[in-house]
């Protein structure tokens, strides 16, 4: 009943509802929970058949359930007046402050969100030259606080991080923003104070660089890692080692287990209480699960917990468990608790690195550093698949680091941060000197590491490939990792192929490819002819640390498989505009740069009206502004019109009315495109009624964040344009928005729909209608 068979199709079944575009119906998961469920315990002979219909219905029942607990999807956001109490570690930004809130279960509280977790953004309405209200939140500590709150929302793109499925992991019912007033409600209390009170004292009794990495071993506070940290540990490999992580979990419970076994041979008496396998099995499990309360009990150190707490159960049980079998038992109880976990990356790197450790080393009798050095080879070949289907990437120093990296900081630098903090809980003050050997230990080895991870060749980027090439990979590296596969390891390396190196279809000479991806309130449009790239703006930026270009824009490029650019231009320097340029060209080796006039000091040349270049038989020529103009803004911005044998792109930045007349006054005839990027996000002040009939477009998109204080785009706007017989389309609405002009005409493609999922809140708000003709075109030239 909890064989290795059953877990296999427990995982099977939970896996066909929760990748499925559309969610089972609740009826529908009924019929397969029931009857499943009593073929698994009664009907032997159809138990792996049983155990696949309850994956199936458990699943879908499951989502169902938190999709209820969310709040309701809505075109704006609603206020809520709340009461609860700060459940993390906050987030202190130069301009804002990010917490997640669990709202007290009580009948003042509004109905949908008692008892459940919100994530809030406090921030401050201008620059202050004190600390406000926001500085005083603490974690554990009770607020009084008037929100407004929206369904869980992110933004969607090709490589993108999908904010939706990490809310429904944690199970947060909403997301939202702090308004005035509020006022706390007591002292911080609880776990989450005690956590921020540690970081604290190790902050302050820690010197050196090493500081915010001893909190965020000690305590899984990583909170003061900065995006140069994170890009240097993902080009060594080593994400997995920095925040309190499974691996580190399974190591406390290692040494409290063998903590107990010594006592045990030490006072051979308490054997006549309890015997020692039995002490050792729960001193596993104890240790295990205090240091996932020091990590704040986040979700990969809870699965951890709860695979330690299985085996240690079966071993307490006296019954017979070779790895295998723990594995599949921990995966049967892991499914049943949460079926969704297996949405979290972490779940499919930790039960497949086992299974195959288990299966490449079953048991070899070899010398220990033989065995970490198989262990870690067998590790690196048979999980690249995986990480690059999860991460879009790998990293190329990887291996080697980790041989360092891995005993180093696991059995040096992690021993020293959990003592300096029993101490530290135990005595004010006594933590100071483990806690200072640990930072300096670990300054040592990453003054190593740092130069690696800077070096260019570390992280290796690969672009976007389907599921088939991942299972042709795994498939390979199967091959490869096969006792006798000497003679076969070439088509073993043919199977890899597709994964690691996909095939890309460029546009053909004269065509062209866009992508106007989704970065809220902004605009970052890539341009691709056969042999050229461009990107006409870079994403906004907030002085609340997102960066657009880091964590969009980058991504998307790589991918699609961009590992360079040939030009770069800011239509003007707004902050929605120009925000992420920074990153973009620390990213791709400092691409051309080509903004107005006075718009920014550090470009090649300015763009003006005239200017214009040819790539593969497609034309690009700058509209506005005149030459030698002076910068105005919005009104500087740089026009830019891309015509190819099949029609025409426009790029109009955030021009208003007054441009508008002057480009039609100019040449009214160069304004006809079939794809046009609508000026101004669609505000009221831009989209004239001559300008649009000017244009015409086939296809209008529009770059706006979702419920954005402006209310773009006005509604006025989008009737215009479709009054004149354009598609209107909208980021906020379709997520990044991909479309070709070439020899089989204009075709777009929708992240969303492209990519759907059951948990995608715009989707589930999108009203059931017959799509265009347009959209149906929506799979492209690569099918």
């Amino acid at each position: 009943m909890f064989g290795k068979g059953c877990a296999a199709a427990l995982l099977l079944g939970v896996c066909a509802v929760v990748f499925a575009p559309v969610l089972l119906p609740p009826w529908a998961a009924w019929c397969a929970l029931l009857p499943g469920g009593i073929a698994w315990c009664l009907w032997p002979r159809a138990r792996a058949c049983g155990a696949l219909l309850v994956g199936i219905g458990w699943a879908a029942l499951n989502g169902h359930a938190v999709l209820a607990a969310q709040l309701p999807v809505q075109p704006a956001a609603v206020e809520y007046a709340l009461q609860g109490r700060v459940v993390d570690l906050p987030r202190h930004g130069p301009r804002s402050t990010r917490f997640r809130f669990r709202v007290d279960d009580d009948p003042r509280m509004p109905a949908q969100l008692r008892g459940r977790e919100v994530d809030l953004s406090w921030h401050d309405p201008a620059p202050v030259a004190a600390p406000g209200p926001r500085h005083a939140v603490r974690a554990g500590q009770r607020w009084s606080l008037q929100t407004r709150l929206r369904a869980p929302r992110g933004l969607r793109n090709p490589g993108g991080f999908d904010a939706e499925r990490h809310a429904l992991l944690q199970r947060v019912a909403g997301s939202g923003h702090v308004r005035a007033p509020a006022s706390a409600l007591g002292e911080p209390v609880g776990l989450p104070a005690w956590r921020e009170r540690m970081a604290t004292a190790i902050a302050g009794q820690v010197q050196g660089q090493g500081t915010r990495f001893v909190q965020a071993l000690a305590l899984g506070d990583t909170r003061g890692l900065l995006a140069r940290d994170w890009d240097d540990l993902r080009a060594l490999g080593l994400t997995h080692l920095v925040a309190i992580s499974g691996f580190h979990v399974g190591l406390v419970a290692g040494f409290a287990a063998w903590l107990a076994a010594l006592g045990w041979r030490v006072l051979p008496g308490l054997g006549r209480a309890l015997p020692r396998p039995l002490a050792a099995a729960a001193a596993a499990v104890v240790g295990a699960a205090l240091y996932a309360a020091v990590a704040g009990f986040a979700l990969p150190t809870v699965r951890t917990v709860l695979m330690i707490a299985v085996v240690a159960m079966a071993r307490c049980a006296r019954r017979p468990c070779t790895v295998g079998q723990a594995l599949a038992l921990a995966a049967l109880v892991l499914l049943l608790a949460d079926p969704l976990s297996v949405l979290a990356p972490g779940f499919w790197l930790s039960f497949a690195g086992v299974l195959w450790l288990v299966w490449c080393l079953p048991g070899r009798d070899l010398h220990w550093l033989r065995t970490f050095l198989a262990a870690q080879g067998v590790a690196t070949l048979a999980l690249l698949p995986m990480t690059v289907a999860l991460f879009g990437q790998a990293s190329r120093a990887g291996p080697l680091v980790n041989l360092l990296a891995i005993p180093w900081w696991s059995l040096v630098v992690v021993p020293l941060a959990l003592l300096g903090t029993a101490l530290e809980a135990l005595w004010t003050g006594a933590g100071r000197w483990p806690w200072q050997l640990a930072g300096w230990y670990f300054e040592v080895s990453w003054w190593l590491f740092g130069g690696v991870a800077r070096s260019g060749l570390a992280l290796w980027w690969l672009p976007q490939a389907g599921a088939a090439a991942l299972l042709a990979a795994t498939l390979g590296v199967f091959w490869l990792l096969l006792p006798r596969a000497a003679g076969a390891r070439l088509p073993a390396l043919l199977l890899c192929l597709p994964l690691l190196w996909p095939a890309r279809q460029r546009p053909g000479e004269g065509e062209v490819e866009l992508l106007v991806m989704d970065v809220g309130q902004g605009l970052a449009v890539w341009v691709r002819t056969r042999e050229h790239r461009l990107l006409y703006d870079s994403g906004p930026a907030t002085e609340g640390g997102f960066d657009a270009g880091e964590r969009i824009v980058v991504p998307a490029l790589h991918a699609v498989g961009e590992q360079r650019l040939d030009r770069l231009v800011l239509s003007h320097a707004d902050r929605d505009h120009a925000g992420g340029v920074a990153a973009v060209r620390e990213a791709f080796v400092h691409p051309p740069l080509q903004a107005p006039p006075g718009a920014l000091p550090a470009m090649e040349a300015p763009c003006a009206a005239g200017q214009g270049w040819r790539w593969d038989a497609v034309d690009f020529r700058y509209l506005h502004p005149s030459p030698g103009a002076r910068y105005r803004g919005n009104e500087s911005s740089c026009v830019l019109r891309i015509a190819t044998p099949h029609g025409a792109v426009l790029l109009a930045g955030d021009i208003g009315a007054t441009v508008e007349a002057a480009l039609l006054q100019a040449d009214r005839q160069a304004l006809r495109a079939e794809v046009l990027i609508v000026p101004h996000h669609g505000s009221a002040g831009s989209s004239s009624a001559d300008w649009v009939r000017a244009v015409s477009p086939r296809l209008a998109l529009v770059s706006a964040g979702h419920g954005n204080r402006f209310g773009h785009p006005r509604r006025e706007v989008v009737v215009r344009w479709q009054g004149v017989g354009a598609e209107v389309l909208n980021t906020a609405d379709s997520g990044a928005l991909r479309i070709w002009l070439g020899r089989d005409g204009l075709q777009v493609r929708e992240q969303r729909l492209f990519e759907r999922h059951w948990w995608d809140a715009a989707e589930r708000a999108r009203p059931a209608a017959i799509l265009s003709a347009i959209k149906q075109a929506a799979n492209g030239p690569e099918g």
